[in-house]
C-alpha cells in the first residue's frame, strides 16, 4: 500500500499533506487546506482508510497530541474536526455538511478563567486557544450517518449503524442501530440490524 504524500496535483491550495498523516492511495482529499489548523506531533496524527473521501470545507483542527482515524469507504463533506486526544470514525460512515466533532472544549468552564484565556489569545503567534483542558475521545462506529449541522460533543460513542438527525447535538452515547435527533439528541427509534 502506498499513501498520498506531499502536494495534490488537483489542489487549488499550495499546502502539503503532513508527514504524520497516513492517507491510503485510493482515498480522495480535495485540498490540503483541510490541514491548515493541523498541529499533531503524534506518530500518526491522521489515518484515512481506502476509498474514503474528504471534500472541500473539511478542517482538521488537531492539537499537538491529537489522533484522528477515518475507516474505509467513509465520506466527510465540510466537517470540522476538533481533536486534542482521539476521534475514531468507522468504515462506511457518512458525515454530512457542517458537522462538528469535538473531543474537547479547549476553554475552561469557569468564566473568570475563560476570560483570561481569551485575553491571552491575541498575544500568541497562531492565535490558538491553549488546549490544556481535558479531552475525551469520540468513537463513531461503522455504517453511521450523521446529518448536516449536527454536533458531537466530547466523550460520545455512536454505535454501529446509527443515524443522527440533522442539527442534533449529541451529548451522550447512542446505542448501535438507533436513530437519535434533537438538542440534546434523544432516541427516536431503534433499527433492525
Amino acid at each position: 500500500m502506498t499513501a498520498l504524500k506531499g502536494t495534490l496535483p488537483w489542489d487549488w491550495y499550495s499546502g502539503t499533506i503532513p508527514d504524520n498523516a497516513i492517507i491510503d492511495e485510493t482515498a480522495y482529499v480535495e485540498t490540503t487546506y483541510s490541514f491548515n489548523l493541523y498541529r499533531s506531533h503524534a506518530p500518526v496524527g491522521l489515518q484515512i482508510g481506502k476509498g474514503s473521501s474528504i471534500y472541500l470545507g473539511t478542517m482538521f483542527d488537531v492539537g499537538t497530541y491529537g489522533q484522528v482515524s477515518l475507516g474505509n469507504y467513509s465520506l466527510m463533506n465540510s466537517v470540522r474536526i476538533i481533536c486534542d486526544e482521539e476521534i475514531k470514525i468507522g468504515d462506511y460512515a457518512l458525515i454530512s455538511w457542517n458537522v462538528v466533532l469535538m473531543d474537547t472544549y479547549r476553554v475552561p468552564f469557569n468564566p473568570v478563567e475563560r476570560r483570561k484565556e481569551l485575553v491571552r489569545i491575541p498575544k500568541r503567534k497562531l492565535r490558538n486557544i491553549d488546549a490544556k483542558h481535558s479531552a475525551r475521545p469520540i468513537h463513531i462506529g461503522a455504517n453511521v450517518w450523521i446529518g448536516f449541522d449536527a454536533c458531537v460533543l466530547p466523550g460520545v460513542t455512536i454505535g454501529e449503524g446509527s443515524i443522527i438527525g440533522a442539527r442534533s447535538v449529541v451529548t451522550t452515547d447512542v446505542a448501535p442501530y438507533t436513530i437519535a435527533a434533537g438538542n440534546p439528541a434523544r432516541v427516536i427509534r431503534h433499527l433492525e440490524a
